[in-house]
């Protein structure tokens, strides 16, 4: 990811058309955003591995005023989970009877009773494939709640966590195919617009690779 994060920099540094910085503009805007969630994930594993668990503190029963929609979330997988990290501050404090998640083939509803005076919900509908109820649960950890989807088929990898997400991202694609890797992703979209550009959009393009390639072999990069 870095390396076509610096070949579409030095690219996006040559051109001048618009439409060519328009297309190289995106396109670095997706590798960058690949590579931050790349982070964030690492940073979440970590974080599963080193935390010591605190014991659950022994709170006074709070009746909740109103409850609130949960937002704040991020999710990861492994081969036989899809992982659904929830972060409510103090919730490891509320007692265990206090967290309910309601298990569906394609759903998964978390509820969080009087914390902070409040009930704290979520429902995730229309998951991307099936889960298993029988093997789904969830984990209370400090500030989080992690809700364990069992994958019905393991070593299978989900793409987006649910199916409204999926048809929203195709939606935002351009009409090429980006869905390999990041490098025939970037090659996709220089070949889309070389092969609808006119004679001087194609001088442009050819010229900035040329340039780019040249600047590279030499090890003249600025990054």
């Amino acid at each position: 990811l870095q390396k076509d994060l610096e070949e579409v920099k030095v690219l996006l540094e040559k051109a001048t058309r618009k439409r060519v910085r328009d297309a190289l503009t995106a396109e670095k805007s997706k590798i960058e955003t690949e590579m931050k969630n790349e982070m964030q994930q690492k940073s979440q594993r970590k974080a599963e591995l080193t935390e010591n668990e605190k014991p659950a503190a022994v709170v006074a029963p709070i009746i909740a005023g109103y409850t609130v929609k949960i937002s704040n979330y991020g999710w990861d997988q492994s081969d036989k989970f899809v992982k659904i990290y929830i972060t409510l501050p103090r919730v490891h404090q509320v007692p265990a009877e206090s967290v309910q998640v309601n298990f569906t083939e394609r759903s998964f509803d978390p509820l969080v009773k009087n914390l902070n005076g409040k009930s704290y919900s979520m429902t995730g509908n229309n998951l991307l494939k099936p889960i298993s109820v029988e093997g789904s649960s969830e984990k209370v950890k400090t500030d989080t709640v992690l809700v364990l989807c069992r994958k019905k088929a393991e070593n299978t990898r989900w793409d987006y966590l649910t199916q409204v997400e999926k048809e929203c991202k195709e939606k935002e694609k351009p009409s090429y195919d980006t869905e390999t890797d990041p490098s025939e992703g970037l090659m996709n979209v220089l070949k889309k617009i070389y092969e609808d550009g006119d004679d001087d959009m194609k001088r442009t393009i050819n010229k900035a690779w040329v340039e780019s390639r040249e600047k590279q072999a030499k090890g003249d990069t600025d990054f």
